[in-house]
Formats: C-alpha cells, sequence, structure tokens
C-alpha cells in the first residue's frame, strides 16, 4: 500500500476551525497515527471509538488511586483517550466510512468517560485528604460538562429552525410573487424560487473577506444576517477572528475541549486540582455567557427579519375576546361569530374529539311535566313502563 501524505491527511481531516488544544496538542500526534492505522482494514472509526472508551476508563481507574503516580499516569492515559476520540472522526473522513450510529456511539461514550473520570478523580482526593470540597468538584464538572453539550446541542437545534423558517417565508412569498406576475394557475407550483444566502455560510467559506463584500459578490438580494447586531456591538471581534482563523483557531478560545483537558490533565500534572477545576470552571462560564448572549442578540435578528417578511398580525399579543370570563353567557350566534373570525381557537372536529363541547349551556333544560309524552314515558318501551296509579289513602283501603 502507497504511503499516505502527511499533508494530503492533515488538509482532508482536519477541521477548518477547531480548538487550540487540538489544534496545537492533539492534530499533530493524531494525523501521524491516523497515517498508520489507515493501512488496516479491520480498523473501523467504531473500533477506535470503543477503544478510546476503554483507556478512559483505565485513567478514570489511576485517577481513583490518587498518589501522584497515579495521577501522572492517568492523565496520559486520557490525552491517549482523547487523540483517539479524535481518529474515530478523522478515519471516517478519510475512507468514508461513518456512520450516523457511530457519532451518535461518539457523542455518548464522551459523556461516559467525563462522568468516570470526574468521580475517580475527586473521590480519589477525597479518599486521601477527607476534603469535602472535592465532592463538590465532582459535581461541579459533572454538571458543567452537561451543561455545555446540552446547551450547545439546543442552540444548534434552534439555528436550524430559524433558518428552515426564514427560507420558508421566502420561498412562500417568491412562489405567490411568481404566481401574481405570470398569471399561473393557482394549483400549478411555481418555478424556481428565490434561494437564500445565509451571511455566516458566506463567511465560513471565506472567512477573511467583510460582511459587506460578501453580499454584494452574492448577487442576490435574498443574503440574511443573523449576526448583524453583535458584529455591529463587537466590530473588534471580526479582527481577531481572522487572525485566529489563520492558524485553524476558533474565538471560542475556552469550550468543553479546554475544561477537560485542564481538570483531567493539567490539574493531575501540576498538582493543583481544585484550583485548577476552579478557574476552569469560571473560564468555561465566562464563555458560555458569551455565547448566550450572542444567540440572543441572534434571536433579535431572527425577529427582525420575520417581521419584515411577513409582519404580524394585528392580533399577536393579545386575548381573543371570546375567551374572557362569561362567553358563555353570549348568545351563540355571537359565539360562532367570534370563532369565525380568530382561526387561533378553532374547536376540534368531530373525529378528534366526539365528546368535547366548547361552549355547553350553562343551563339545563326545564324538567319535563310527568305525563307529557315527548319528555315522559314515550321513549321507554312499553314493556318497561311502570303503571303509575294514584295511591289509595288507608280508610278508603280498608
Amino acid at each position: 500500500m502507497a504511503k499516505l501524505s502527511l499533508r494530503a491527511v492533515q488538509k482532508l481531516t482536519c477541521k477548518k476551525r477547531d480548538a487550540w488544544w487540538t489544534v496545537f496538542l492533539v492534530d499533530p500526534v493524531a494525523t501521524r497515527m491516523l497515517i498508520v492505522l489507515a493501512r488496516f482494514r479491520f480498523i473501523t472509526p467504531n473500533r477506535v471509538t470503543w477503544a478510546a472508551l476503554f483507556i478512559g476508563l483505565a485513567s478514570a481507574g489511576f485517577f481513583l488511586k490518587g498518589d501522584t503516580r497515579s495521577l501522572v499516569i492517568g492523565a496520559a492515559l486520557y490525552h491517549l483517550s482523547f487523540i483517539l476520540d479524535c481518529i474515530d472522526g478523522k478515519l471516517a473522513r478519510l475512507k468514508g466510512n461513518g456512520t450516523v450510529f457511530g457519532g451518535w456511539l461518539d457523542y455518548v461514550f464522551d459523556r461516559i468517560r467525563v462522568l468516570f473520570c470526574a468521580l475517580a478523580l475527586m473521590g480519589g482526593q477525597f479518599l486521601r485528604t477527607d476534603d469535602e470540597r472535592y465532592l463538590l468538584a465532582a459535581l461541579v464538572v459533572v454538571f458543567l460538562d452537561m451543561l455545555r453539550y446540552v446547551d450547545a446541542l439546543q442552540i444548534y437545534k434552534m439555528r436550524m429552525s430559524m433558518r428552515t423558517k426564514i427560507e420558508k417565508v421566502t420561498q412562500e412569498q417568491a412562489e405567490v410573487e411568481a404566481g401574481r406576475n405570470a398569471a399561473l394557475v393557482a394549483s400549478e407550483p411555481a418555478e424556481g424560487g428565490a434561494q437564500v444566502v445565509f451571511m455566516e455560510d458566506l463567511l465560513r467559506d471565506n472567512p477573511g473577506a467583510e460582511a459587506d463584500k460578501l453580499r454584494q459578490e452574492a448577487g442576490t438580494e435574498h443574503v440574511v444576517d443573523l449576526h448583524e447586531q453583535f458584529r455591529g456591538q463587537f466590530p473588534w471581534y471580526i479582527r481577531i477572528r481572522r487572525a485566529m482563523l489563520r492558524t485553524r483557531i476558533r474565538p471560542h478560545l475556552f469550550s468543553g475541549i479546554e475544561f477537560q483537558m485542564f481538570v483531567f490533565i493539567v490539574g493531575p500534572l501540576i498538582g493543583q486540582i481544585l484550583w485548577t477545576t476552579a478557574a476552569s470552571a469560571i473560564m468555561l462560564g465566562l464563555f458560555e455567557l458569551i455565547i448566550m448572549y450572542k444567540f440572543w442578540l441572534s434571536t433579535r435578528d431572527f425577529t427582525r427579519i420575520m417581521d419584515e417578511l411577513a409582519p404580524p398580525a394585528d392580533t399577536v399579543g393579545t386575548i381573543a375576546p371570546h375567551l374572557h370570563r362569561g362567553r358563555h353567557r353570549r348568545a351563540e350566534s355571537e359565539v360562532q361569530d367570534a370563532l369565525l373570525a380568530d382561526d387561533r381557537f378553532r374547536a376540534p372536529e368531530p373525529d378528534e374529539d366526539p365528546g368535547f363541547q366548547p361552549y355547553p349551556h350553562p343551563y339545563p333544560a326545564a324538567r319535563p311535566q310527568y305525563g307529557e309524552p315527548e319528555h315522559g314515558l314515550a321513549h321507554i318501551p312499553e314493556q318497561q313502563q311502570v303503571q303509575h296509579r294514584p295511591q289509595k289513602s288507608w280508610e278508603s283501603a280498608r
């Protein structure tokens, strides 16, 4: 088998933007190990993921012992585990044999490794020193790691949702406009349609360019910028971002990767686990607040863009009149008119909930008089009817 080119492997498998710990301390080793591991067909990305988990659990075993020598060995094994955790993705990109299950497996095993190593590292120190602060540190590490990845996943889902809504509204407006201009039949879909271009995609492909220049070069009026307010408030961020991207380092300087490395590698190596964990937690929390603030500004940009594309109705932010107290006392025609006027409170169809009565009559019908066939015994079969005879008095019976 021909020897692989290191430069070609790095260009194909390394991310365009990554954590500085990965860029400087992981990728140089991982790409060279990848060249060797890629020669063997039985080595698959999922098997590398399993190997990373087992080595991570081995590092937790050394962390639990708590002595200086075991802490150094545990830190080295944890770094090796993280290198293998990066190799599985690089191997999948190199050979094109990655799977959806493999991505899920990699994510779950990362959380398992962090959980066991945090409990073992802090638990081992607690057993040696009886310092209860180590127990609190274990809870902090597990909580922050969970918060970081849950928050990142949720923000990603919200960003994709915003993009999808903008694309949908833009496409619908383009179809309506095309139908008006070309006098198309309502049932015939409009050809083509407006294609939405997002500024974040343009900046990702051209990290060194300016936003205004990319907007002009796009050649379309549908360039959506969901980070306009953030760049307007922090213009210096763009210059720092460009400088850092030349070395593939992302501006998010202290993410979940750096947090783990400082807690499980730097702290055990220098013998200052509590102080390193506290400083790492503060740095991670600070950068997470920055990300949340940036996302909040992005949601404001999204609201502004949606208001421009589809202005909200006048009833937004108000309560429908027929939901107020005493609505059941109004005439039935008024209730129906209110329902027809506001589609937000549509009554369910019969097949949805047959027993649902949105506006029941508050007062029961008048009790039928005795002897009236339509309200009396007319609906009861004759054999089940009881003959009602006037009761005789005691004197007449005797």
